[in-house]
C-alpha cells in the first residue's frame, strides 16, 4: 500500500507534536516529511552509529559451514510469524526531561543498569498494564539525549517499581554489555534497534537494520554482539544467542504485498539476529493499530529452509 500525501496543513500538527515532544532538530533528508512522531525523529537520526552490527550490511558475509544443521534444529519447515501487528508486539514510547526518573529495583540487580529510569505515569507495557503472562517489555526513548531504556518484567507494586533486569543504552555509541551479563533481553541486546516499525514501512518504505528474532531452544553459547545465553542446552546443533540468519539472495519477493517487500529486503540486506527463546521464527515489531494483519500474515509464506546462517564467528560457551 501507498500512504497518503500529506498536505502542508496536514503535516504541521503533527510537526508541532514532535517538537513539544523534543527539542532537538533533526534535520530530514528525504522528499516528503514522516507524517508520524516517530518518522520525524527516526527520520535521519540512526538507532546506534551507522558502524553498529545492528546496521550493518551482511548480504556478501559468508555463510556458516553448518548453516543447513542449524536452520533444519529450529526447523526448516516451520514458517517465519510477524509477532507483531494491530494489538501484538513490543510497544516503545517517547519521553523527556519533563518525565519523572524513577528507582528500580531488579532480580538481576548485579546484571542491570541502576538508573534511574524515566517512567510515564501510564506507560506502554507488552501485553498491557495488566498482564500475568510475557515478557511486559518496557521500552522508552529520550530524544534529548538519545538514550534508550528498557526493562524486563516490569511491574510498579507499591514500594515502587520493579523488574527482572534492565539496561540504559546510548544510541549514539556503539557499547555493549559486559560479557556474561543479560540487559532487558535474554541475549544481552538492546530490544527496540531489532523492531520492525509502522514508520519506516509505511513512511520511509525502507528498514536500515537487522530485526530480533526468537526460536524455542538456544544452546548455551553467545556470538557478537550478544553477551549473555539463556539455555541449559549443549548441543552444538543448536544456534547460540546473537546469531545471524538472512533470507537468501535468490529467495523471489516479487509476488508479495510491497509493505512485506521492504521487510523482505531487509531480512536480505540486514537478517535477523538470535535475541531471546520463544516461538520458533518468530520475528519482533511493535504495534500499531494501522497495520494491516493479513498483509502482515504473507510473512508466513516464508520458510525456515528460505533462510541461512552467516558465519557465526567465535562462539562463547561454558
Amino acid at each position: 500500500m501507498t500512504p497518503s500525501q500529506s498536505s502542508k496543513k496536514d503535516i504541521l500538527p503533527v510537526m508541532s507534536a514532535v517538537l513539544a515532544l523534543s527539542v532537538l532538530s533533526f534535520a530530514n533528508d528525504s522528499t516528503a516529511a514522516p507524517s508520524s512522531p516517530a518518522g520525524r525523529i527516526f527520520g535521519s537520526h540512526t538507532v546506534f552509529p551507522k558502524d553498529n552490527p545492528w546496521n550493518t550490511d551482511i548480504s556478501r558475509m559468508p555463510v556458516d559451514p553448518k548453516s543447513d544443521v542449524y536452520i533444519a534444529a529450529v526447523g526448516a519447515d516451520k514458517l517465519l510469524h510477524p509477532d507483531f501487528g494491530t494489538v501484538y508486539g513490543i510497544p516503545f514510547q517517547f519521553v523527556d526531561y519533563k518525565t519523572s526518573r524513577s528507582s528500580v529495583t531488579f532480580d538481576y540487580a548485579d546484571e542491570s543498569d541502576k538508573g534511574p529510569y524515566p517512567i510515564p505515569a501510564d506507560p506502554l507495557i507488552e501485553g498491557g498494564p495488566g498482564a500475568t503472562e510475557g515478557d511486559r517489555h518496557l521500552l522508552l526513548i529520550d530524544p534529548d539525549d538519545w538514550v534508550l531504556y528498557e526493562l524486563y518484567q516490569a511491574v510498579k507494586g507499591p514500594d515502587g517499581w520493579h523488574a527482572g533486569s534492565g539496561a540504559i543504552w546510548d544510541l549514539k555509541a556503539n557499547s555493549t554489555r559486559p560479557r556474561g551479563w543479560t540487559s532487558a533481553d535474554a541475549a544481552g541486546l538492546p530490544i527496540f534497534p531489532g523492531l520492525v516499525r509502522y514508520d519506516e514501512v509505511h513512511e520511509k518504505h525502507l528498514i536500515t537494520h537487522a530485526l530480533r528474532f526468537t526460536v524455542e531452544r538456544t544452546r548455551r553459547a553467545f556470538v557478537f554482539p550478544a553477551s549473555h545465553w539463556a539455555s541449559s542446552l549443549n548441543n552444538p546443533d543448536l544456534l547460540p544467542m546473537g546469531a545471524r540468519l538472512r533470507l537468501r539472495p535468490d529467495f523471489d519477493i516479487s509476488s508479495f504485498d510491497p509493505d512485506v517487500q521492504v521487510i523482505l529486503v531487509a531480512l536480505k540486506t540486514y537478517g535477523l539476529i538470535l535475541a531471546d527463546n520463544g516461538s520458533d521464527w518468530f520475528i519482533s515489531g511493535a504495534p500499531d493499530k494501522h497495520w494491516n494483519d493479513d498483509i502482515l500474515h504473507q510473512l508466513t509464506r516464508v520458510k525456515g529452509k528460505d533462510l541461512e546462517v552467516v558465519e557465526l564467528g567465535k562462539v562463547v560457551k561454558q
